[in-house]
């Protein structure tokens, strides 16, 4: 499963979500299902602008995380 790390990331930079989203200058509603782990796609425009804002690359925002065997 691929994970993205936003919230963690930001909790480590002690930065709210709506510093994140005013940043990102995106809509609130999409940005919130990325942050969220609810969207299925995502740009490497917007990939790029959050490594920027966040001072990271993508390797630190998008992470695999192995689904638990049943």
């Amino acid at each position: 499963m691929i994970y993205v790390r936003i919230n963690e990331i930001l909790k480590e930079q002690k930065k709210t979500k709506y510093w994140f989203i005013k940043h990102m200058e995106g809509g609130y509603q999409s940005l919130s299902h990325l942050m969220d782990n609810q969207t299925k796609a995502i740009h490497f425009e917007t990939l790029e602008k959050m490594c920027i804002i966040l001072g990271c690359e993508p390797g630190d925002i998008i992470v695999r995380k192995e689904k638990l065997k049943r």
